[in-house]
C-alpha cells in the first residue's frame, strides 16, 4: 500500500480561547477524492490551511508525501496545490498571464508546468477571453482561472476550499470530470463543498467536521446509491445552508 500523500495525526489547533480543531485525524491517499462537510465556522478553511502549510498546528503531527512536515518546505510545496475561497488572481493581468506569472516562478525553480491555454480551456475558459484582464470577469470565470493555476502544476496533492463556488451547472460539470481525470492521474484531493450532489458524484469519501473533530464519514464502497444515503446522513445534523451562488456567465 502506497504512502497517503498527506496525514494529519491528531492535530489541533486554538485561536486564543477558541478551540478551532481538535485531535484531527485525516488521511489522504494517492488517487482518491475526499470530500470536507461541516457548518460554516467549523474549522474547514483552518484545516486546509494547516494541510497546505500555511498555519502550523498547535499540536499534533503533519505529514506530506510519506514523511514527517513540521514546516512545509520549497520540494513539499511543489508537489501540491491549494485554491482558496477567494481566487487571489491579479486582477490587471490576463488569465493567460496569470498562468504565465505561475510557470515563470516554476521553471525559476526548474518545474515543469502545462502550457496555460491547454489547462485553461480545459477547465472552460473561453478562447476570447485568454488575453482579458481578470477584473472583467465574473466571479465564475475568475473560479476558472485559480482552479487552471492549480492544475497546471499536475499536483500530487490537490487542496480545493469551496472550488464548485460561482460555477453554473455547466462549469461544474465540467470541473467534476476534470478532478475525476485527476484521480485517475493519482493526485489526491480534498475539497470543501456545500453542493451534495457534486460530492456524492465525485468523491469516493465524505468526512463531517463538527465541533472541531472529525466525527463521522460515509466510504463508497461501489454502490452510488447506498453512498448517497450514507452521505445524506452527514447532512441530516447540519445547519440548512444557502448553497453556492450562481454568477457564472459568458464574458461579455
Amino acid at each position: 500500500m502506497s504512502e497517503p500523500a498527506a496525514a494529519l495525526l491528531g492535530v489541533a489547533q486554538r485561536f486564543g480561547r477558541k478551540i478551532v480543531l481538535r485531535a484531527v485525524d485525516l488521511m489522504l491517499a494517492p488517487g482518491a477524492i475526499v470530500g470536507l462537510v461541516g457548518a460554516n465556522g467549523a474549522g474547514k478553511t483552518t484545516l486546509f490551511a494547516i494541510l497546505a502549510g500555511l498555519l502550523q498546528p498547535d499540536a499534533g503531527e503533519r505529514r506530506l508525501f510519506g514523511a514527517a512536515a513540521d514546516e512545509v518546505d520549497a520540494a513539499a510545496r511543489a508537489r501540491l496545490a491549494y485554491v482558496a475561497h477567494a481566487t487571489q488572481l491579479y486582477g490587471g493581468l490576463s488569465a493567460r498571464e496569470n498562468l504565465a506569472l505561475f510557470a515563470d516562478l516554476r521553471r525559476a525553480a526548474g518545474l515543469a508546468t502545462r502550457p496555460a491555454d491547454e489547462v485553461l480551456l480545459e477547465l472552460g475558459l473561453p478562447a476570447e477571453a485568454l488575453g482579458r484582464p481578470v477584473a472583467t470577469f465574473s466571479r465564475g470565470m475568475a473560479q476558472r482561472v485559480a482552479l487552471a493555476r492549480a492544475l497546471a502544476a499536475r499536483p500530487e496533492l490537490l487542496l480545493l476550499d469551496e472550488p464548485f463556488t460561482a460555477l453554473d451547472a455547466g462549469g461544474r460539470a465540467m470541473l467534476s470530470q476534470v478532478l475525476q481525470g485527476e484521480r485517475r492521474r493519482g493526485a489526491a484531493v480534498l475539497l470543501s463543498s456545500h453542493d451534495f450532489d457534486a460530492l456524492v458524484h465525485i468523491c469516493d469519501r465524505i468526512v463531517l467536521l463538527e465541533h472541531g473533530a472529525l466525527t463521522r464519514s460515509a466510504e463508497h464502497d461501489g454502490d452510488r446509491a447506498v453512498f448517497r444515503r450514507r452521505a445524506a446522513a452527514l447532512w441530516q445534523d447540519l445547519p440548512p445552508e444557502p448553497g453556492d451562488t450562481v454568477v457564472d456567465g459568458p464574458v461579455a
